[in-house]
């Protein structure tokens, strides 16, 4: 299987660019994309073979994720079960008869970590519930079928100094904190692989996301903060797991993994 995820900061605007281009191009089994800043009602997105599932931020034209996915799934979840976290679209999470898949935007803990412990109980939470899915408990707290997990998006976080391009500079800054990284850390010692690193362990230099400020995205100084991971027992179904940094439209470029399931 194919997957593909992609923070288009703005569906709409790249629409008006390469979106469908580029959904052509990767003839993905799931693609799933972040920032969609904006409701389905609010765009016409004809996707013929797939089918559509989105969570939407009540706030207009802020945050949203959705995915799209040829194969109709058995149960679509749109929030981690805890309310005060629930209102910014930011998880669809669809069962298969072999996975759930989980699209996830993770929170931005903002300039000078302003939304540093908004964003430290939202990755508690998003672990937990990981695990949960995994385990075969619900938010609801309802039992369900134990079954692996794939997980993709935009986590904002770049885990260790291989995955940004000035490591020293940006320490302490958001996306680059001790407690964000070390929150990245907990939910991969809890039993996933990054997928990347699992087959480019040493490859430097290959980022996901890119200011749009001093040129950045032209001299390479960008940031690898969109992620695939899975359950580990998965980890030796990954046939490939790639950044497509030459795809542009968005100041994130897609990532993809290709699983043997």
């Amino acid at each position: 299987m194919r997957f593909i995820s992609w923070n288009v900061n703005g569906l709409r605007a790249v629409l008006k660019k390469n979106f469908y281009e580029v959904f052509e191009a990767f003839d993905a089994d799931i693609f799933a994309i972040q920032e969609t800043k904006c409701s389905p009602d609010q765009v016409e997105l004809a996707l013929p073979g797939y089918h559509q599932f989105w969570s939407s931020a009540e706030k207009k034209g802020y945050s949203g994720t959705a995915v799209f996915t040829r194969e109709e799934p058995l149960r679509e979840l749109h929030g981690l079960g805890i309310d005060y976290l629930d209102h910014e679209g930011r998880i669809v999470a669809l069962e298969f008869p072999q996975f759930w898949f989980v699209d996830v935007y993770t929170p931005n803990s903002q300039n000078e970590l302003a939304r540093i412990d908004f964003r430290m109980q939202w990755d508690d939470a998003f672990r937990e519930f990981c695990k949960g899915l995994e385990e075969g408990i619900l938010p609801s707290g309802e039992a369900s079928t134990p079954k692996p997990v794939v997980m993709c998006g935009d986590f904002n976080v770049a885990h260790n100094e291989i995955d940004l391009k000035n490591a020293a500079a940006n320490r302490g800054a958001s996306g680059f904190s001790d407690e964000e990284r070390g929150k990245l850390t907990e939910l991969i010692d809890a039993g996933f692989t990054d997928t990347f690193r699992h087959l480019h362990p040493a490859q430097a230099g290959i980022y996901t996301w890119w200011s749009y400020r001093f040129r950045a995205r032209s001299t390479n100084a960008g940031w690898r903060i969109d992620y695939f991971l899975v359950s580990n027992q998965l980890a030796p179904a990954i046939e490939a797991a790639s950044i497509y940094d030459d795809v542009e439209g968005s100041d994130h470029c897609p990532v993809g993994l290709d699983l043997n399931i």
